[in-house]
């Protein structure tokens, strides 16, 4: 600590800042690609296209700088977590790049049209469900012995991995779907409200299933959300959800536009609350703590004067992308 700053917690929720602020924006991106094969229409697609085309190279800003920042601040759980999640990070890097050239390409051809709009249907749901996988991985538990990880080249994959995998991609679906009904009107906004709601019912039913999962993990976690005294201080996650729920099937059910949405990310915050309820303070669960990770003190605060300047310039640039292009998208104009 340096004159009573804990620099190691503040790089870990610079981090997860990062991370969700991902989550937030390239989520409902990926999530309206996942929805394309749903939505044959060629007109409907360039909609649906041009609802994003302002802000969707920006939003892996984020994810860089959660990678970036792992490596710099905390560079042992770098070097653990990495190795371990080599396949599914692999297939998610890949799978964005595709889908960002899928992107551009579409709009350059005729005749390869349907082929470039299954890339980018394709991309997106391989990088939100390799997302899922990584995070099911992580949160299952990543063998470590001598600082180093050692466990094999398939331990990331399992049931739970592939649960987490799958509730990402219906979370992302559902947040790509309530973006549509924000910038959609007429027959493609009410088919995305449809959608939305089925995604709302999944999203719940794999944030149920992923809850009732995760306390059989580690006896940690089962202490943490289900012992007592701390299912007192636990409870009201749980019990916050079941009311965003409550309004969000509210607000599709009386057709309002904006809300839902702005729901459907608080669903995704209220979730990201419980992971950190269950990792803090490790960084790699039961095994390496924010502290044993962190990188010497005097490097954390030379990276941090960086992230002070640039955080609030990209939050900035980002707030005015998304204030320029407000409103609902023209059919007739937009990305070409």
């Amino acid at each position: 600590m340096i004159l009573g700053i804990d620099l190691a917690a503040i790089w870990a929720f610079v981090i997860a800042f990062a991370v969700f602020a991902y989550v937030v924006m390239d989520g409902f991106d990926l999530g309206i690609g996942m929805l394309f094969p749903f939505f044959p229409a060629r007109r409907d697609r360039d909609v649906m296209m041009n609802s994003v085309a302002p802000v969707w190279d920006g939003n892996e800003t984020w994810l860089v700088l959660g990678g970036g920042g792992l490596l710099a601040a905390f560079p042992l759980a770098y070097a653990v977590l990495f190795p371990a999640l080599y396949a599914p990070l692999t297939v998610m890097l890949l799978a964005l790049v595709f889908r960002g050239v899928a992107f551009e390409f579409r709009w350059r051809t005729e005749r390869a049209k349907p082929y470039w709009d299954f890339s980018f249907a394709a991309g997106s749901f391989l990088a939100a469900f390799a997302q899922g996988v990584a995070l099911g991985a992580i949160l299952q538990g990543v063998a470590v012995e001598d600082r180093h990880y050692a466990g094999g080249w398939w331990d990331w994959l399992t049931g739970f991995s592939l649960l987490t995998g799958a509730a990402v991609v219906v979370g992302f679906g559902l947040l790509g779907a309530t973006w549509l009904v924000t910038k959609t009107t007429g027959a493609l906004q009410t088919r995305a409200y449809r959608f939305a709601g089925w995604g709302a019912a999944l999203t719940l039913a794999a944030i149920f299933a992923v809850s009732l999962a995760t306390p059989f993990l580690d006896a940690e976690y089962w202490r943490r959300w289900l012992q007592w005294p701390h299912i007192l201080f636990t409870a009201p996650v749980p019990i916050a959800v079941a009311v965003v729920a409550l309004r969000l099937f509210d607000g599709l059910r009386k057709r309002r536009e904006y809300e839902p949405f702005f729901l459907s990310l608080a669903l995704f915050a209220l979730s990201y609350a419980g992971l950190g309820i269950s990792f803090w303070p490790y960084i790699v669960p039961g095994e390496i703590t924010i502290w044993e990770a962190a990188a010497p003190e005097s490097s954390q605060l030379f990276m941090l004067v960086g992230v002070v300047v640039m955080v609030p310039l990209i939050l900035a640039y980002t707030a005015h992308a998304y204030w320029v292009f407000r409103g609902k998208v023209d059919p007739d104009a937009g990305y070409h």
